[in-house]
């Protein structure tokens, strides 16, 4: 019988140490800064062992969202002009706009739900959703969805 295999968001600071560790293994491996494995986790403090147990269980959201749709709810305030500012830095990022759903506004915030494709996105997600969340009049945005 085959294993389903569940995936989650999971915000980083709530993660034990040795998943952040792996991560910077795969990046120091990826980037070129270190050659070998062996290198690699000697540099930031974990096991051989360590590191190939979990390499397989751990990414980075882009790693896994490039080339998917991501679908992401925003609370904005209604204000003229606002969700333009928003959807132009998607576009910006190198997202494909793919739907746009906002509710009327109530005591002053919509919620925006937008879906963009990531193919093309010259940036990793945690960049873009760091930026999107820094717009002005941005109360949140978090992704609710991945295809």
């Amino acid at each position: 019988m085959k294993e389903t295999k569940n995936y989650y968001i999971i915000d980083k600071s709530v993660l034990p140490e040795v998943f952040i560790k792996v991560m910077e293994v795969k990046n120091l491996l990826e980037s070129g800064r270190e050659k070998t494995v062996q290198e690699a986790v000697n540099k930031v403090g974990i096991s051989r062992s360590a590191f190939y147990k979990y390499r397989d269980a751990i990414f980075p959201l882009y790693e896994h969202s490039r080339g998917k749709n991501v679908t992401f709810s925003a609370n904005v305030d209604n204000r003229a002009g606002l969700l333009s500012t928003l959807l132009n830095a998607i576009a910006n990022a190198g997202a494909n706009i793919l739907t746009i759903n906002q509710t009327i506004p109530i005591n002053g915030i919509a919620n925006v739900t937008i879906t963009v494709e990531t193919q093309d996105i010259n940036t990793d997600m945690g960049e873009f959703i760091d930026k999107m969340n820094e717009i002005e009049g941005v109360r949140s945005l978090k992704i609710i969805a991945r295809e």
